[in-house]
């Protein structure tokens, strides 16, 4: 009786191996004829620098079973290995690895992979890697999987309310007139003399006369009768036109200075530097002079300043005149709507299949 039951469970066995063997045949047989014997892809390594990334695009056909491994050459971890469907399907993200072995996606639509190596340590990684497919059939057997990129312009155009000039008006401001009198070194009050003033807005040039004498007041009022007399056009233009705006605009201001006569000392000066002068401390000037009468043009910086004023005479007071204009430029502004294009150059990738 037991001769018989061991060997009904040594026929058992036997059939068992014999049923086994059949079904892997059967599925070796399916698998060579269908074609789903693995295709290499690409074998490969890439470097990837200190705190930065690597990419790598293969392109695979619907149906096909995606077989990914790789492996960092000296065995350190990356800080992550992913494989995403482009554009932006992640189909395996794997984090703080040094090995994948023989991943398997399937890939449900023809389309361009991206396999991505990222590295956050301070030394460069190398990772080797092997990428396989299996094809779903004979068609896809010889499918390309290069991926092919090319660049393309891509425009876009938006509304837009655009700001712009419509018209400037030139403005002449004579805005300081002033005569002082500055005492001599030894009468009572001070020998220094200062005021402030403000260049009006949009100043684009300014310019100064200062005097000490009534022979310069007359050199003014001559270069004025001058200047109407032989230039009637711009007069007509912008009647505050004088000698000063001409000056201001580098243009003939018929002034001339004198050689004889009484003088005075004079600083343009900013901020705390007009209470430096008064104190009789080092102080900054932009400007300073000693004349009998002086002019020039100046450059428009901050639109506050001090004129500072000196008698240096011992006895002799002087009465000074001191006038400064401006030039400014108004500036009238409109807007409209405009539409605007925009072309930003953007790289692609393709398929020839």
């Amino acid at each position: 009786m037991r001769r018989n039951e061991s060997q009904i469970k040594l026929y058992m066995l036997v059939a068992k191996k014999y049923f086994l063997s059949l079904m892997l045949y059967g599925s070796l047989s399916v698998a060579v004829s269908y074609g789903q014997k693995p295709v290499d892809v690409a074998e490969s390594s890439v470097k990837v620098g200190i705190k930065a990334e690597e990419e790598v695009y293969f392109g695979f056909a619907e149906g096909d079973k995606l077989i990914f491994s790789f492996e960092e050459a000296n065995g350190k971890e990356m800080k992550e290995v992913e494989i995403v469907e482009m554009p932006s399907s992640s189909k395996f993200l794997e984090f703080k690895t040094s090995k994948i072995e023989n991943k398997t996606i399937n890939v449900a639509r023809t389309g361009i992979y991206k396999f991505r190596f990222a590295n956050s340590a301070i030394l460069p990684r190398v990772c080797k890697y092997k990428i396989q497919r299996i094809p779903t059939g004979a068609a896809t057997q010889n499918f390309n999987t290069t991926v092919y990129f090319d660049e393309y312009n891509d425009t876009t155009y938006t509304n837009e309310i655009e700001t712009f000039i419509d018209r400037s008006d030139t403005v002449i401001s004579n805005f300081q007139d002033r005569t002082i009198k500055v005492n001599p070194l030894t009468a009572p009050g001070s020998s220094k003399v200062m005021f402030n003033f403000v260049l009006p807005e949009n100043t684009v040039a300014w310019s100064y006369y200062v005097c000490a004498s009534k022979e310069g007041q007359q050199v003014f009022q001559e270069a004025s009768k001058s200047l109407t007399a032989n230039s009637p056009s711009v007069i007509g233009k912008f009647p505050k036109y004088g000698p000063l705006a001409a000056v201001a605009l580098d243009a003939p201001s018929y002034l001339s200075k004198l050689d004889t006569g009484q003088h005075i000392n004079f600083w343009i000066v900013e901020d705390e530097n007009a209470e430096l002068f008064k104190n009789g401390e080092q102080f900054r000037f932009i400007k300073k002079g000693r004349g009998i009468n002086e002019y020039s043009r100046m450059e428009p910086g901050d639109r506050a300043y001090f004129f500072c004023l000196h008698n240096d005479y011992k006895d002799v007071p002087v009465t000074v005149t001191v006038k400064i204009t401006a030039v400014l430029i108004n500036e009238k502004f409109t807007s409209e709507p405009v539409r605007r294009m925009h072309v930003t150059l953007k790289k692609g990738m393709h398929l020839k299949n």
